[in-house]
């Protein structure tokens, strides 16, 4: 029974990368979160037990954005991808405004939209690629405890940052990247020794043949089904090392494996010899809505 001095939060369930309900990327979105303190917020991520769960600071940002912050059950994030989209496409509503933009800890994310046969699609433009260290292939695969001939030698292992670190590491086939078993405590341990938070696996060969390349992110807390601020460092890869051209959206497939298929429609620009104007987008599908007391 609720008490009756509790504070109610209304809050929208959505599935972000997918126009299917319980597809997608989980993401829970407080509307009004304003008077929460982070510690509060933390304790409601950890209640919504999401990979990521967004709160709403109305009128708490400059003229023309929206002040956003990103939790998982364990931290805060300065930036994330599903929950950048899906957040805009809940502010948005039925609005039909043409582009959100959500202030962030990374700064002022403007995502677009445009509606169509599955929906409104948005697209969120990320931050300039900072290309870090190449990895040595033998030896991620040593610190990963993965067979020799695993990794794709062919492309490099490269981490690339548009707001989160991660390490673009290239599988040589979809079987293997199917069957992938590393080992995570290892590879957190090499991680912590990079400019790298996360590896995000990719192999050339997909289920759909569409896609340009089959996506997987595993880390401590399991298998993200749909990782948009992977999706956009990866744009930024392919386009560097040739496997998609400057300015050509291409999809990514991610999810297939934790039966959550999702669809990232990722691109970059060149300019002048620089990988530039990341952006990602992808449809989100509300599923549920509510209040949370406490």
């Amino acid at each position: 029974m609720t008490a009756p001095t509790a504070r109610r939060l209304a809050f929208t369930l959505v599935d972000v990368f997918t126009s299917r309900p319980l597809e997608g990327n989980q993401l829970a979105v407080f509307t009004d979160a304003r008077g929460l303190s982070g510690a509060e917020m933390q304790r409601l991520a950890r209640e919504t037990n999401l990979s990521e769960t967004t709160f709403v600071l109305p009128g708490e940002a400059a003229p023309g954005a929206t002040r956003v912050r990103i939790f998982t059950v364990d931290e805060e994030l300065p930036f994330a991808g599903h929950p950048t989209l899906g957040t805009a496409a809940v502010l948005r509503g039925a609005s039909g405004a043409a582009e959100v933009v959500l202030e962030l800890g990374v700064g002022r994310v403007p995502v677009a939209f445009e509606d169509g046969p599955g929906g409104a699609f948005g697209e969120m433009r990320q931050r300039a690629p900072v290309f870090g260290a190449r990895h040595d292939h033998r030896e991620v695969a040593r610190a990963l405890g993965l067979p020799d001939g695993v990794l794709d030698e062919a492309l490099p292992i490269e981490t690339v940052s548009t707001g989160l670190a991660f390490a673009i590491a290239p599988v040589r086939s979809l079987a293997a990247l199917e069957r992938l078993r590393p080992d995570l405590a290892r590879g957190a341990d090499y991680l912590a020794r990079t400019d790298a938070r996360f590896f995000y696996f990719v192999a050339r060969e997909t289920v759909d043949p569409a896609a340009r390349l089959h996506a997987r992110m595993l880390f401590y807390g399991g298998e993200d089904p749909a990782t948009g601020s992977a999706a956009g460092c990866c744009a930024a890869w392919m386009v560097a090392h040739g496997v998609a051209r400057p300015d050509e959206r291409v999809l990514i497939e991610q999810g297939l494996e934790t039966r959550r298929p999702s669809r990232l429609h990722v691109r970059a620009g060149r300019r002048a010899g620089a990988v530039e104007d990341v952006r990602v987008g992808g449809h989100t599908v509300e599923v549920g809505w509510g209040e949370l007391a406490f």
